[in-house]
């Protein structure tokens, strides 16, 4: 067999990179977990018709179907998910009779899509989301909540610091209303591409595309650029002179989510108002993350208040969620340098063989150290002790064991120290128990 070409936009880590993505994930959980969100999993798909209508993303769908399957096939009408929170709307359709609400949940999942494969945007990728949905009503203290749950989760990760910028679709749509905007979908996808093709093309997107004068596309573009820590972004806005009551209704939630807040985790979350979000489920605040030093990856963190998103026709679950693109942080962080494990294997101590007639031995004496917690693994071959100790190194293991007949010894092969020492005792410093995960400087890319 010929040797594979790399698949691009799937990617793969090496086993230290995915020590690293395991104690994010694991991190990640925690926090979630602590702030009292359960985890549930779905399906990896749901049919067509409902991923389609959600917005701009019917190109970037991948299509179930079988080899050699018919047109009618059962399958022909299934796609794989482009993202948590529609799966997680219909799981909540499908058992809301056996769920208590409101439902704080989580999910750490892989979804797909179809993208042009770059830095940060993946085929395949994994999602961790967070969302609150309730019954009928959902109470507007949770659209402050959520920023901060994710900004603790991103705090607890040894990555740069985050700032989430926050904006409000009604605000947007109403300020849109307000200028005359016939299609206010069709401005918040024009909008949504600001960082992509620059103002000069939004604005002549916007008087071809969705219709509105010249005048009308300038005070968009400065509503756009409205940005600020607090609440004082509000005076800007309304001292653009637009007039429209979903706007103010808007405003006024946006300056309570900053506000609010910024009482628990100042410099957190920034009011900025050119974030659109281009998924049409979004009705209230809208949220996206950058990493410092790191702005030009784009978002790390998005989502939204989304309220007919889950709906039977008789009852509506309102919610709101964020997810965290882990692949995208690591995608960066692990390309760089900026992130490494300690060793790449969990393994803290390796017993090492005299001869295989003593391999029995040296296997009850992992088993004892396992027992206790201690990852522990036999050498694969009764080579010469100093071999052995070379492929301890070589996967970063730092502890090797010896058993002879004056008794049992283990070896610090960093610094060369060797102790007596009984696999029903003796334990490792806790910083080597298990692989650590650091923040590196990052290569110099220049």
């Amino acid at each position: 067999m010929s040797r594979p070409s790399p698949l691009s936009g799937f990617p793969e880590w090496l086993p230290a990179q995915r020590i690293v993505e395991q104690r994010v994930l694991d991190s990640i959980r925690r926090t979630f977990e602590l702030n009292g969100f359960a985890s549930i999993e779905t399906r990896a798909v749901e049919p067509l018709d409902q991923l389609l209508r959600k917005g701009e993303i019917d190109k970037e769908v991948y299509v179930l179907r079988r080899l050699h399957a018919a047109a009618e096939d059962a399958d022909a009408g299934l796609g794989l998910h482009f993202d948590l929170t529609v799966p997680f709307a219909r799981y909540v359709l499908e058992n809301a009779g056996h769920l208590a609400f409101p439902l704080r949940r989580y999910q750490i999942q892989k979804v797909w899509r179809g993208e042009r494969p770059q830095e940060g945007r993946y085929r395949e990728f994994t999602q961790a989301d967070v969302d609150v949905i309730d019954r009928d009503t959902l109470p507007f203290h949770y659209e402050i909540e959520l920023p901060l749950v994710i900004g603790e989760a991103l705090a607890a990760l040894p990555i740069p610091p985050v700032r989430i910028q926050v904006n409000n679709r009604k605000l947007a749509e109403g300020f849109y209303r307000g200028v005359g905007a016939a299609d206010p979908a069709a401005v918040l996808r024009a909008v949504d591409k600001l960082d992509k093709i620059g103002p000069d093309a939004v604005g002549r997107a916007l008087v071809a595309e969705a219709g509105l004068s010249e005048a009308g596309a300038a005070a968009c573009l400065e509503l756009a650029s409205i940005s600020s820590s607090d609440g004082s972004f509000a005076d800007r806005v309304k001292a653009l002179g637009v007039s429209d009551p979903l706007l103010d209704e808007g405003l006024d939630e946006l300056v309570r989510v900053v506000e609010g807040a910024a009482s628990l985790r100042p410099g957190l979350v920034v009011a900025d108002l050119r974030i659109a979000r281009g998924l049409d489920y979004y009705t209230g605040t809208v949220y996206e993350t950058l990493m410092s030093g790191h702005e030009d990856l784009g978002s790390i963190s998005s989502g939204g208040r989304y309220d007919s998103l889950a709906s039977d026709g008789r009852t509506t679950y309102p919610g709101v969620g964020i997810s965290i693109g882990v692949s995208r942080i690591l995608g960066r962080l692990l390309g760089r340098g900026a992130l490494a494990a300690s060793r790449s294997v969990p393994t803290c101590v390796l017993v090492a063989v005299a001869d295989e007639d003593s391999r029995a031995r040296a296997m009850a004496t992992a088993s004892a150290l396992r027992a206790r917690g201690i990852a522990a693994e036999v050498a694969p071959s009764a080579a010469k002790f100093g071999k052995q100790i070379r492929h301890a190194d070589r996967r970063g293991i730092p502890f090797v064991w010896f058993s002879d007949e004056g008794g049992d010894s283990v070896k610090d092969i960093r610094s060369g120290e060797q102790v007596s020492a009984s696999a029903q005792d003796w334990t490792p410093p806790e910083g080597d128990l298990w692989p650590v995960v650091t923040a590196e400087a990052p290569e110099d890319r220049s």
